[in-house]
């Protein structure tokens, strides 16, 4: 089977929002009651809107989307009620992207089963394609596993064909842990808090040319929060107009100074604002769009060499390359605990990226990363019984570290280039691991990769040769090296004559018309056409 064409490296484009969070401190009593109110009132509106909004389908248009706005005002306000339809379409819209994953990951486990029950038992596979099912029992079960998917299949179409999508405002995960409060180790009041906090709606998109860019959730340049509350909550107002003012205030330790310019210029800023029940904190998250960052040209970002990264489920593995392709340095590691809650693991990867992206920073030089997508690769009909491999590929954080990479670097400025992922693993260590492995240094085979990505990024192919030897030595077959480029100065030149036991004794002058080929006996030189004449051989007596 040949090798499939490989695309070509391109520079990531930078983010297109901003994200910040702080803490409400110093909250009262009542500030708190107040919240709680006003979130439950809103998350029952919201609810009953994206009942309104599955029930639709595909139907539904601009018109209906007018009426449940409508709807929804007299209840709370016309710029509440613009934030929960616009969340309740987003909401749709990802359920209805999420149904679509769905579905291909349906579609690719009935064909790798099809494929494995048209195989002879116990027939081996490829690295590519896998080989029959071991036993007979194995087969049967399969084959009724089959089935089984080719009826969730049909009816997941059927589903997206109508337009039927499934919702649960609160988290399926989180339901579904009201069945198992011992495994979780919840009471049922903890539970019934949790469950509450997600299902509250205390969220408002921002509005240029408003104060501070955004009427309902109002935060000013000191840190002064105040909320819009709903109609059959004014009575609970302590400010003009049916405002409610809280008692803490914000002070966001990043990008402060870029929040501060937007609200003092009353550019649009979206508000959020959740309970950690965990915790016992309430957090406000402001959040705004960004021009996108101009792209710098591919030629640019290679001009000083690039960082080869090879990613892995507990480490990055980093080589320096510079602009030739030539490993520079000793390999670095950046390692990383996936373990624990949600919190923890995204911690861990930022730390990893930011000691990753300051050593770059250090040498100037963009980073090169694999475009890794999974999709495939995680599917149970895939890998079969290699429980640990799958749990190894699915464990890999790599759209939390694209993300988060990505966001990163625009901040210093640096780039990042997408290389195809294919062989690279493969191909780095065979052609890289063993020549950089010394008496002091092991190379691993990670490391090897993340040279192989780095040389891709850089348009070098990853073999340091290229092979087989030329056929025969005219000119024509060109130099093996494929390190130095054609416009090279100094590539015809000699090699320079390092002291030793081999070079000791040559003598002064000698090969120094190796490189001129006017001086060679080769066909298209002018040594070829001077006067020549054979000397007379010896006649023996």
């Amino acid at each position: 089977m040949g090798l499939r064409e490989l695309a070509a490296p391109f520079v990531v484009p930078g983010p297109s929002g901003v994200a910040v969070r702080d803490r409400l401190k110093q909250l009262t009593a009542g500030d708190e009651k107040v919240l709680h109110l006003v979130g439950d009132h809103l998350g029952a509106l919201a609810a009953r809107d994206l009942k309104a909004r599955c029930g639709a389908g595909l139907e539904h248009d601009s018109d209906q989307w007018a009426a449940r706005k409508r709807a929804l005002t007299p209840e709370s306000s016309s710029r509440w009620a613009g934030s929960i339809t616009k969340a309740t379409h987003d909401q749709w819209a990802l359920t209805r992207r999420g149904q679509l994953a769905h579905i291909q990951s349906l579609e690719a486990g009935v064909r790798t089963i099809a494929h494995r029950l048209s195989l002879p038992v116990g027939e081996k596979g490829s690295r590519k394609v896998p080989g029959g099912y071991r036993s007979k029992r194995e087969w049967h079960a399969k084959a009724r596993r089959l089935h089984v998917l080719a009826d969730r299949l049909e009816v997941a179409r059927a589903e997206r064909e109508a337009g039927r999508v499934r919702v649960v405002r609160g988290g399926k995960r989180l339901l579904n842990t009201r069945h198992h409060l011992d495994t979780a180790q919840l009471t049922e009041e903890r539970w019934r808090e949790r469950w509450q906090a997600e299902r509250r709606f205390l969220q408002a998109d921002g509005e240029s040319g408003k104060r501070y860019g955004n009427e309902t959730i109002r935060v000013s340049p000191d840190g002064e929060v105040s909320i819009k509350l709903p109609a059959p909550l004014a009575h609970l107002a302590n400010a003009p107009h049916g405002r409610y003012v809280l008692a803490a205030r914000v002070c966001f330790a990043h990008r402060g100074e870029q929040w501060r310019d937007r609200v003092t210029a009353h550019r649009a800023v979206a508000y959020r604002i959740h309970e950690d029940t965990a915790r016992g904190r309430w957090y406000l998250t402001a959040s705004w769009t960004i021009p996108p960052v101009k792209t710098v040209p591919l030629s640019a970002a290679r001009a000083h060499g690039v960082v080869g990264v090879d990613t892995n489920a507990d480490h990055l593995a980093a080589w320096r390359l510079d602009a030739h392709g030539n490993p520079v340095g000793a390999p670095r590691r950046f390692d990383y605990d996936l373990t624990g809650t949600a919190e923890h693991r995204d911690a861990q990867v930022r730390h990893a990226l930011i000691r990753l992206l300051h050593w770059a920073k250090r040498h100037s030089l963009a980073i090169a990363v694999e475009d890794l997508d999974f999709t495939a690769e995680t599917t149970r009909e895939k890998h079969g019984r290699n429980k640990r491999f799958r749990k190894l590929i699915s464990g890999m954080p790599v759209a939390r570290l694209r993300a988060r990479l990505v966001a990163m670097a625009a901040e210093l400025g640096i780039t990042v280039i997408a290389v195809d992922p294919a062989y690279t693993s493969r191909w780095g260590a065979q052609h890289w691991q063993q020549p950089l492995t010394t008496t002091t240094r092991k190379t691993t085979r990670h490391d090897a990769a993340a040279v192989a990505i780095g040389r891709r990024a850089l348009g070098h192919p990853i073999r340091r040769r290229t092979a087989p030897p030329p056929a025969h030595r005219s000119d024509e077959q060109g130099h093996r090296t494929v390190q130095a480029r054609p416009g090279t100065p100094g590539r015809e030149g000699n090699r320079p004559r390092i002291p030793g036991p081999r070079t000791r004794s040559v003598l002064p002058g000698r090969g120094a018309n190796a490189v001129n080929q006017n001086a060679q006996h080769r066909s298209g030189r002018p040594a070829e056409h001077e006067p020549w004449q054979q000397d007379s051989l010896p006649l023996s007596p």
